[in-house]
């Protein structure tokens, strides 16, 4: 089997176009297609002086893997023309397209997994459209009511129980049916997606020294142990809650397939710290394989060729294997 990824080439005035063309320069054992406005990915080509050949995307004809030198593109088109690291709020339905694109492609089987450039919240927010993230954009388009995210390198993977939140806002977020289905989700994503029939997690807890028994914050007691124990029933695998000053060590972390964080920058600024630029993205809980991309739009490089395409590499390298484990 051939794994078909859609890729969606993100802020078309980021680095997600160069990102787009400097893949085209490799060999991929997947087929890859593109979603964008194909002029605006010659303009980025000539721009970084890189050849490539354009070709329109077919679903009638058979799969073929990536080839160097070409690229196999989707449309979406453009409302406005593209100045490389100039935002600009015209283009923002563009991207919200490409997304789309990708979405309806995953759900009707056209598409294997969707794989996902970088994209600025902030300038599709000022165009007048709410958007909190790809996580929560696929989820509400999947009809998914929960869904996980997660980043990995090779040596960690990182998931998280609350994400784009406020700290203000985290600790009434974490809820025992919250973390409830968080562990359900990374269990079954884990057995499906990666093989591993029981996967260990390292549950972190909330409050410094994990709560030191009451002393530091109740949410320890009378939150997360109690969801540990009571899913431990189903895997044993399961522990905590650990500080999470201390499960990041290296010959802890040897023990577990995962480390459930309780919110955003307990647990990224390790894993990023670990692996920044090689980490993937990935969101546990859909009907399809998604992974993105570690890093943001980088408007200042965009059209420069200074950018680095490792983790946008490694997130395509773990949705094919994603998807081959799971077929």
């Amino acid at each position: 089997m051939i794994p078909r990824l859609a890729l969606t080439a993100g802020e078309p005035a980021g680095i997600g176009p160069d990102l787009c063309i400097k893949l085209a320069q490799y060999d991929l054992d997947c087929q890859l297609v593109v979603i964008a406005e194909p002029s605006m990915l010659m303009q980025r080509a000539e721009q970084l002086g890189l050849q490539v050949e354009l070709e329109a995307f077919s679903a009638e004809a058979a799969r073929k893997k990536h080839q160097a030198g070409k690229l196999v593109y989707l449309t979406a088109e453009l409302s406005d023309a593209v100045v490389a690291g100039k935002l600009n709020s015209q283009n923002a339905a563009y991207v919200i397209n490409t997304l789309q694109l990708a979405l309806d492609g995953c759900l009707s089987g056209l598409f294997d997994a969707v794989v996902t450039g970088p994209v600025h919240k902030g300038i599709i927010n000022d165009a007048g459209i709410a958007f909190t993230g790809h996580t929560e954009f696929f989820a509400d388009g999947a009809n998914v009511e929960k869904v996980v995210m997660m980043l990995a390198t090779d040596e960690l993977r990182v998931a998280l129980v609350t994400t784009h939140l406020p700290l203000s806002k985290v600790s009434s977020a974490i809820t025992k049916t919250n973390l409830q289905q968080t562990l359900s989700i990374i269990n079954s994503s884990f057995q499906q997606q990666f093989g591993i029939n029981k996967p260990k997690i390292a549950v972190c807890g909330l409050n410094p020294h994990a709560g030191e028994n009451g002393h530091m914050g109740r949410e320890e007691i009378d939150v997360i142990s109690p969801v540990i124990l009571e899913t431990q029933k189903q895997n044993n695998n399961i522990s905590g809650p650990w500080p999470a000053d201390t499960v990041f060590v290296k010959e802890k972390l040897a023990d577990f397939d995962v480390v459930l964080a309780m919110y955003h920058d307990q647990g990224l600024p390790v894993l990023k710290h670990n692996g920044f630029g090689r980490a993937v993205n990935i969101t546990l809980g859909l009907p399809f394989i998604r992974t993105s991309v570690d890093h943001g739009t980088a408007l200042d490089l965009a059209g420069t060729g200074n950018v680095d395409d490792g983790s946008l590499k490694t997130a395509i390298e773990m949705a094919i294997k994603m998807t081959l484990t799971k077929s």
